[in-house]
């Protein structure tokens, strides 16, 4: 398994639609719908996932909004719906199943299973206390 299958494991259904460019930003660099919504702080695949599971008229509106928002790239000053259409076709028509549900919003969700680095600390911490108890008995 490679590091992009586990860091989005929703792989290439939403590669098309990541992928397509919207445009040039003022210093003449290509910019992806990816990287478009990663200048706007929204994490891209659950951004394409939530999208595609809207409707395809909730999803344009929804992604004209985001689009309207991007300043630095000139030819997004004239986004409209019909740009947003063209990309929003580019989804895929279902939605993969989402696995994780989001707590609040800015908070980071971990796969069931993973262990987060509080808990990692808490077992570190008793693992240790527990070698220096075994050393001074033993």
């Amino acid at each position: 398994m490679s590091a992009s299958d586990v860091l989005h494991p929703d792989g290439s259904d939403f590669d098309a639609f990541l992928f397509a460019e919207v445009g040039e930003d003022r210093t003449g660099v290509a910019v992806t719908v990816l990287s478009a919504l990663a200048r706007l702080d929204l994490e891209p695949w659950t951004e394409a996932r939530e999208l595609a599971r809207l409707g395809r008229e909730a999803a344009q509106v929804r992604l004209t909004g985001h689009l309207e928002a991007i300043t630095d790239i000139p030819a997004l000053a004239l986004a409209n719906r019909t740009r947003a259409a063209k990309l929003v076709a580019l989804l895929p028509k279902r939605a993969p199943p989402l696995t994780l549900k989001p707590r609040e919003a800015g908070t980071k969700t971990v796969p069931p299973g993973w262990i987060n680095w509080t808990q990692m600390a808490l077992i570190g911490v008793a693992v240790l206390a527990l070698i220096l108890y075994l050393a001074q008995t033993g």
